[in-house]
């Protein structure tokens, strides 16, 4: 018999199906998706977990049309299947036994997911790494860190999840001013360089809450610290806490304002010092040899500071 016509018309079929799902799943899962918010946020949220979820739904069912495709054409070659199948599952008993590891892995990746911890694109900490999420999977996390590293992290080994990039980030900063400053006037400037920022087109979106002084947060060992706040929409807050530095900077050297460095003082006793007769290197009293030519001190006459 002539097999080959109707298996070429089993995987044309299977291929085509695919492609479709593929194109649609998306677009199903973008529209049932709901968030009581409509701002620009809500929707690059909607996108990135469209993003997620569309990945794996497409992953998974391929793979299932992939089965029943191959399914298919074993009968159309007139191979049984439930042998194959029953080996099958004894093989699936013996490594589920064997891997679970990768069941804890499924089984958190499951949570990640239905929970909604974070999507394609987040900026996470998760099992002490630190990157933006590239790709997440049923087994796996994989982050990409700010030197370009990718770490594959097993979704078992997630046990915090910290996700900078949902709802709202803090600029949370301490700026130091000398001991001789009016704290006063320093906070008026950190709150006209804030409002100054959050009124620019650029910073507008970027900043929900101008950045502000809050307190006088400590007295330390070079200057007094002032305490900074102020929100920002998420994954922003690193380009406004260091664009608010740059002008702070600028604005405190225009209205006088130290911003202080660590000093040290060095108190130097009076009284005699050590000469050397042969090189004349002075020395403090009590040295034994001359660290220049070597003389013992008997040879080393004190002279008057």
């Amino acid at each position: 018999m002539n097999y080959g016509l109707p298996i070429v018309i089993i995987v044309v079929v299977a291929i085509i199906l695919f492609l479709v799902v593929r194109k649609i799943i998306p677009k199903i899962l973008e529209g049932s998706i709901h968030i009581s918010r409509k701002d620009k946020r809500a929707r690059e949220h909607i996108a990135r977990r469209t993003r997620t979820l569309s990945n794996i739904l497409v992953n998974v069912v391929g793979i299932v049309i992939a089965i029943i495709a191959l399914a298919m054409v074993l009968d159309k070659l007139n191979i049984p299947i439930a042998p194959l199948l029953t080996g099958a599952g004894i093989v699936g008993i013996a490594v589920g036994l064997g891997a679970q590891s990768l069941i804890k892995d499924l089984i958190s990746g499951i949570f990640i997911l239905v929970e909604d911890q974070y999507n394609y694109g987040d900026e996470v900490a998760v099992a002490g790494v630190r990157g933006e999420v590239i790709e997440v999977g049923f087994r796996r996390t994989v982050l990409r860190d700010s030197s370009g590293t990718v770490h594959n992290i097993p979704n078992s080994a997630i046990v915090l999840t910290s996700n900078y990039t949902r709802g709202v980030a803090r600029i949370n900063l301490d700026l130091p001013v000398d001991y001789g400053t009016d704290l006063d006037h320093a906070m008026s400037v950190i709150n006209r360089v804030g409002e100054e920022m959050a009124q620019e087109k650029h910073f507008k979106k970027r900043i929900l809450s101008p950045p502000r002084a809050l307190r006088v947060n400590n007295f330390a060992d070079s200057g007094i610290e002032i305490r900074v706040t102020g929100d920002t929409a998420p994954g922003s807050q690193w380009e406004v806490t260091g664009e608010f530095r740059k002008r702070i900077k600028k604005a405190f050297e225009m209205e006088g304002i130290e911003i202080p460095w660590p000093h040290i003082k060095l108190h130097i006793a009076e009284g005699l010092s050590q000469a050397c007769n042969s090189c004349h290197l002075p020395m403090p009293v009590g040295a034994a040899f001359c660290p220049k030519c070597g003389l013992p001190t008997s040879g080393i006459a004190p002279i008057d500071m």
